[in-house]
């Protein structure tokens, strides 16, 4: 005789398991998976990746919001506590990858320095200005990955060599050693505006660690850029649609909160 266990009897086997198990499988197995023939997987000899991070609401109860937190708006705090995770995503794949999670109030710069050792060579990581900094520039420089992010416009970036394509060589370092600029790690980098496009913004800033403007002319890079925008489809995937109509993750613990949110980026 079958017996067919109830909800109580899953959740009980659930908090037995925890979420290190499902953890670990994920780190293991969920990974790239375009082939050369995936479209909008690759450009020229380079695997695109785009870094960025997200929010999810979790069940509105004590244990999750001590866990969690919430997000502060005008008129106090967000209805639902929230988690924070900070991902790697495979465009063209949709394949969301690497991902780290924290309570709502921990900064993504500090999960995405637990993320960057997924990077790999042969990579190009696209990656907004809110994620730039020297020492997480450095830190995925070091992945032997190549790398594509936005800056903001008031970092000083004096032009040490133009190059033919309109783009310039510059260094970066730390702020205290702004006056130690030959001592800097070198980078190119891309100026550009999109004209006729509303809303768009007067000057956009790249930084790129391929310095050959041959092997990636500038235009092609800039172009290449705007396709970091597949991240958000990917999210909307994993927030909405696989998802359901549920808002916010079920689970009522912290620890069965942090194996919901693994089990959905298997899935």
């Amino acid at each position: 005789q079958v017996k067919i266990t109830g909800k109580w009897g899953i959740s009980q086997a659930r908090t037995r398991l925890g979420y290190g198990p499902l953890k670990e499988l994920h780190d293991e197995m969920v990974k790239p998976i375009a082939g050369r023939e995936t479209k909008g997987a690759w450009y020229r000899k380079w695997r695109l990746i785009t870094l960025d991070g997200s929010t999810m609401e979790t069940a509105d109860n004590q244990e999750n919001e001590e866990a969690f937190g919430r997000q502060e708006v005008k008129r106090g705090n967000s209805a639902y506590p929230q988690l924070r995770f900070v991902c790697l995503v495979e465009n063209g794949t949709h394949v969301l990858f690497g991902a780290e999670i924290a309570d709502y109030h921990t900064g993504e710069i500090t999960l995405a320095k637990v993320v960057m050792p997924r990077l790999e060579p042969g990579m190009l990581c696209l990656a907004d200005r809110n994620f730039f900094g020297h020492d997480l520039w450095l830190q995925a420089q070091e992945t032997k990955a190549d790398l594509l992010w936005r800056i903001r416009k008031n970092i000083v970036l004096p032009c040490v060599q133009r190059l033919p394509d309109g783009s310039y060589l510059s260094r970066i370092l730390p702020r205290k050693d702004r006056h130690r600029a030959s001592k800097g790690i070198m980078v190119r980098v891309i100026e550009y505006r999109l004209r006729g496009v509303p809303q768009s913004q007067e000057v956009y800033r790249l930084l790129t660690t391929i310095l050959n403007h041959e092997e990636a002319p500038a235009l092609e890079l800039a172009a290449l850029y705007h396709e970091r925008w597949e991240i958000e489809t990917a999210l909307d995937e994993l927030k909405t649609h696989l998802k359901g109509p549920r808002i916010q993750l079920r689970s009522k613990t912290p620890d069965l909160v942090r194996q919901e949110f693994y089990g959905l980026m298997m899935t």
